[in-house]
């Protein structure tokens, strides 16, 4: 679980830094679609694009035509969201119940950005937009998580039930909640909800621990991403990779 350039101790350590209110993209939406987003909201805003009671109405009534293209319907989603309107707001905050699927990691977004546009104008503190590719919940992020078996064969009973009872008991103490928790035969993933203040590879390191008290069963070769959830073939090439590194030490 060694990190060279220690990644996550800096990403977390730029929080800790941070003063203001935490937002956090609960949807999954992925990073290029979150760029594509804020690119077009800030040449708006260059543009100076404002929004008139006239213009609301029509928005209103436009998006839920079903033969309006995709780009008005990201125009008037962005055009919302940078209104500082709560009537916008609300009607973004309505629209993201049924979005149209060609538009919806857009809605997310414009909702999101809403949000924050309004909370910092009303409260007068500052807001901090926190995203990733797995989105988060509150202001705890989402990781993915794998974590193999050290040898080759299948994990046993005894251990499957190790791995449940320490990981229930443990992740609650630091704040952290397990989402899904499937233990395959050769590995674990993990979906789990992580305060953005906490250090995720620390708390990964100690439940690994405690559940190698009961015969270092674990690999302590864990990865970990709040980017996507890996495939069937990443993951069977880390394994076939660990799996390799260890055979290769144990030849020489």
């Amino acid at each position: 679980m060694k990190d060279k350039d220690d990644v996550f101790e800096r990403f977390r350590d730029s929080f800790n830094k941070l003063e203001g209110r935490f937002h956090v993209l609960e949807q999954r939406v992925p990073i290029e679609a979150q760029l594509e987003y804020f690119k077009y909201s800030e040449q708006m805003r260059k543009n100076n694009v404002k929004m008139t009671d006239d213009e609301y109405h029509i928005y209103h009534k436009s998006l839920y035509t079903d033969t309006l293209s995709a780009e008005h319907k990201k125009y008037i989603l962005s055009a919302l969201a940078i209104s500082n309107d709560v009537r916008a707001y609300r009607l973004l905050e309505e629209y993201v119940q049924r979005p149209d699927p060609d538009v919806t990691n857009w809605a997310y977004m414009a909702l999101m950005e809403s949000r924050i546009s309004l909370e910092s104008e009303l409260l007068q503190e500052k807001q901090i937009y926190i995203s990733t590719g797995l989105g988060g919940k509150g202001e705890k992020l989402r990781f993915y998580v794998l974590i193999i078996a050290s040898g080759e064969e299948p994990f046993q009973e005894y251990q499957r039930q190790t791995i449940e009872r320490e990981f229930d008991y443990y992740f609650p103490t630091e704040e952290c909640e397990i989402e899904r928790l499937t233990i395959h035969e050769l590995y674990v993933e993990l979906s789990l909800l992580v305060p953005v203040r906490k250090d995720i590879r620390s708390i990964l390191e100690k439940v690994v621990t405690e559940c190698n008290q009961y015969g270092n069963f674990i690999s302590d070769s864990v990865t970990i991403t709040n980017m996507k959830e890996l495939s069937a073939t990443e993951i069977e090439e880390i394994i076939r990779r660990n799996h390799g590194n260890k055979n290769t030490q144990a030849g020489r």
